[in-house]
């Protein structure tokens, strides 16, 4: 007890400086210990405190090395314990007490700073030490925490801001990387490294507790201890954006330490910069806080930029600039395309509600700058409607740049008709429902009413994050129950012909009994969720493109999104629709943060406007309605797509023969692409089926990119490939020819699974309609039917009945062009 008293005498005389008294004090008081185990110990400290960038001071690191050579303990407690910022004493049974030590507790803001703590330890455990402390944690809170589980990064909602509190400006760990260890050794005496982090400058006091493990604590808050942070303030430094020309633009920068730390901290981040980003988004001529040292920055504007990296030093001594030199590998804008992303949040999901109910146009648009997109479509929907709604506009928000826009419009979600199928709508003129009188209620609770009132306002509309998924054990058990008419269990040759197989009929029957059995058809179910197109018919039990086959035949639908689903289910269903010869066009979006949480425009559409200086967000949406697009990752570009010279959303070809086209491609592909799922660079666990999915990440994080590779550029005529061609990811432009020979009535585009699809051109044959598959009239059929059977009692009872003529009516339309594709074909 009297090493503690006098730990705390040293506290309270504040006019003499702590260390004197200390000096003076420590006699012959030391912790007996063997010299050459705390020797090691103190070794390791001192490389890990260089390689963290805070040497000790050579002299004493002289003095120490000496003591450790010769084994003397004493000296090394005496030299080592001035440099101590607490002193964690373990009693034996396993009490943990903290005393403050002798060290200037001096910050730098933004930054981590060591500390050196010494462990006491009478109880010998070796235990994992632990430090804490109330000040410490997440600024935020309201993140949607299943948003947080799909990209793996939970941490970041943990302790998470619930009460408002305005005095976390701490963060605090325990240095346990090499050459330091995880846990403690068992010796009698031992140092540590804590690092400690302040997102505000100036004197802040703050409680820092230490434990190694639940109830070791010691009673009466002896297992913490008050200390005054005297915090140096962070570097404001000044930063010089140019983009490839020289004009002033946005980044995406993302600064680390030698740890891999990100500055800023994430969980000290509000608005602007998002706390689930490790990157950050800056224009030209701002500012970001950095503390003293060396940064590695890595710097971009999006997937058509090139990602590069530097080694910037941080000093307090003088005015810092760092200069951004941006480089693109492409630009599809000399070919008349002009980028977006037509669904993205600005409130919900992974973005916190307090201390504000999500974020601004302005916050919204250096995300939408800085990642290089032309168009950003912040859509407010069920959670933040009633603080979001203000936002809106019926033209492009003011914050908006000719080249750069951003509009606010709608997605129906989280209320309304929600249950049968999320929808985007774009290009709104008012956005308030007749008789909702701004609300939530009152809206129709199924798709096409709020999609015929979208589109008689010059609207646009879809259906979003649009994989349909296949549950094969289900599914093969609903072909048993609604087809075996005799109740054996399986299906015979006839009853089978009643519905609709994934495969033909003596493919699925591998024992060759005449007979389909469970087992059979959900072999068969599996196999066919893994090609494209497929006809496993879906749950239709989610929350995505539900409705499309229904509103698609009633006229409102314009588009199904892709790109930030699974790529199978995505185009699978867009394929089947276009065979039963629906003009349905294709989009690229995110759904940031809710799908897509680490960025904005990862799935994106590139739309054809021509040689123009500035956007009309009408025109760019009217481009997409009549598919003048082609989708895409933003790693993968058809910068031209032509079938007889006619491009995507022009005019059809007209033939009066069946005759063989021929088909004009231009495109390019990054030299480098992130090695992932969402990519097609990482094979998921699930099988082909996931490849593309940005929703979850499906295996562990890693930000490794492949450099060059091949991709396959794939001609589809009716949802088949026809042709192909191998195509070197070199960043360069490549020019592709390809004949195709067209017997009826057919759409044909191109593809490069899964990054990249073109809307189609349309070739038609002897003036008649595309019926291209029976199969996919009777698909769309089914999943009518499954839907209406699944979801029918969602939709209000006012509301149900003419809901059900509606299905019904567009039952009939598929089957009648089921039979109109049987006779073509």
């Amino acid at each position: 007890m009297a090493f503690i008293c006098r730990i705390s005498f040293c506290l309270v005389l504040t006019l003499v400086p702590c260390h004197i008294l200390w000096a003076a004090q420590q006699q012959a008081v030391f912790e007996e210990v063997e010299g050459q185990p705390l020797g090691a110990n103190v070794k390791r400290l001192i490389n890990a405190l260089n390689y963290l960038g805070s040497p000790l001071s050579k002299p004493l690191t002289q003095k120490l090395i000496s003591a450790c050579e010769q084994r003397d303990s004493k000296a090394i407690q005496q030299l080592l314990d001035l440099e101590v910022l607490c002193i964690v004493s373990l009693n034996p049974e396993v009490r943990t007490k903290v005393a403050r030590g002798p060290a200037q507790a001096n910050l730098q803001q933004g930054g981590f700073t060591p500390f050196i703590i010494k462990i006491i330890n009478h109880s010998t455990v070796t235990r994992q030490l632990q430090i804490s402390s109330p000040q410490a944690g997440p600024v935020y809170s309201g993140a949607a925490l299943n948003s947080l589980k799909r990209q793996a990064q939970t941490e970041l909602n943990r302790n998470q801001n619930i009460n408002s509190k305005k005095d976390r400006f701490l963060e605090v760990e325990m240095f346990q990387a090499s050459p330091m260890t995880v846990k403690l050794s068992g010796l009698e005496v031992e140092y540590a490294i804590a690092l400690i982090y302040c997102h505000e400058s100036g004197k802040r006091e703050a409680t820092l507790g230490f434990d190694v493990g639940a109830g070791t604590q010691d009673i009466g808050f002896r297992g913490e201890v008050p200390v005054l942070f005297h915090v140096q303030p962070a570097v404001p430094v000044k930063l010089s954006i140019k983009d490839y020309d020289g004009q002033p633009s946005a980044a995406r920068l993302e600064f680390r330490d030698s740890q891999g730390r990100v500055y800023p901290l994430q969980a000290k981040r509000l608005a602007p910069d998002f706390f689930f980003q490790p990157q950050i988004y800056r224009q030209d001529g701002d500012t970001v806080l950095l503390p003293s040292g060396v940064l590695d920055l890595e710097f971009s504007r999006g997937p058509e930029y090139q990602r590069l990296t530097k080694k910037v030093t941080v000093s307090k001594d003088a005015p810092q600039t760092i200069e951004v030199q941006l480089k693109r590998w492409v630009n599809p804008r000399k070919f008349g395309f002009y980028s977006g992303d037509h669904h993205i949040h600005a409130a919900g999901c992974a973005h916190y509600d307090n201390p504000t109910k999500g974020v601004t146009p302005r916050d919204m648009f250096n995300q939408v700058k800085g990642e290089g997109l032309n168009v950003g479509c912040v859509l407010t929907w069920g959670p933040c409607f009633e603080a979001q709604r203000q936002f809106f506009g019926s033209t492009a928000d003011r914050v908006s740049e000719p080249l750069t826009l951003l509009k606010y419009d709608l997605e129906i979600s989280g209320f309304g008709s929600a249950a049968l199928g999320h929808v985007c709508l774009l290009n709104l003129q008012n956005q308030t429902y007749p008789g909702t009188l701004g609300t939530t209620k009152g809206w129709p609770s199924w798709t096409v009413p709020v999609m015929r009132w979208c589109q008689e306002q010059g609207g646009v509309t879809g259906f979003p994050h649009s994989a349909l998924r296949v549950n094969p054990p289900q599914a093969a058990q609903r072909l048993i129950q609604n087809l075996d008419q005799n109740q054996s269990q399986t299906l015979n040759s006839t009853e089978a012909a009643k519905g609709l197989l994934p495969k033909p009929f003596t493919n699925i029957d591998k024992d060759k009994n005449a007979e389909l059995n469970v087992q059979e058809l959900t072999i068969a179910l599996e196999q066919a969720a893994d090609e494209l197109p497929n006809l496993a018919v879906p749950e239709m039990n989610g929350g995505g493109a539900m409705e499309i086959c229904v509103s698609t035949a009633e006229g409102v639908c314009d588009f199904v999104s892709a790109m930030d689903t699974e790529r199978i289910p995505e185009w699978n269903t867009w394929y089947h629709i276009l065979n039963c010869g629906y003009p349905l066009k294709v989009s690229g979006e995110t759904d940031f943060p809710c799908m897509s949480s680490r960025r904005v425009g990862q799935g994106r559409v590139y739309v054809q406007l021509g040689e123009i200086d500035e956007i009309d967000f009408s025109q760019w949406c009217l481009g997409i309605k009549q598919g003048r697009s082609y989708v895409s990752d933003g790693f993968a570009h058809a910068l031209n797509f032509q079938v007889n010279g006619q491009s995507p959303g022009f005019e059809d070809v007209a033939l009066q023969v069946p005759a063989t086209v021929e088909i004009n491609a231009t495109v390019s592909f990054a030299p480098e692409t992130p090695k992932a799922v969402a990519y097609g660079l990482l094979n998921p666990p699930e099988g082909r089926r996931a490849q593309g999915d940005t929703r979850i990440l499906h295996a562990p994080r890693n930000s490794d990119y492949v450099t060059g590779g091949q991709r396959l550029v794939e001609i589809v005529c009716n949802g088949e490939v026809v042709t192909k061609k191998s195509v070197p990811a070199d960043g360069q432009i490549h020019q592709l020819k390809f004949t195709v020979p067209v017997t009826q009535s057919s759409w044909i585009a191109l593809r490069q699974f899964p990054q990249l699809h073109t809307n189609p051109v349309n070739v038609i044959v002897k003036e008649r309609p595309i019926r291209a598959s029976r199969e996919s009239a009777l698909w769309c059929a089914e999943s009518i039917k499954l839907l209406w059977k699944n979801r029918h009692k969602k939709i209000a009872e006012h509301e149900r009945g003419e809901a059900e003529q509606t299905y019904q009516r567009a039952i009939r339309t598929y089957l009648q062009r089921a039979e109109e594709a049987a006779e073509i074909n």
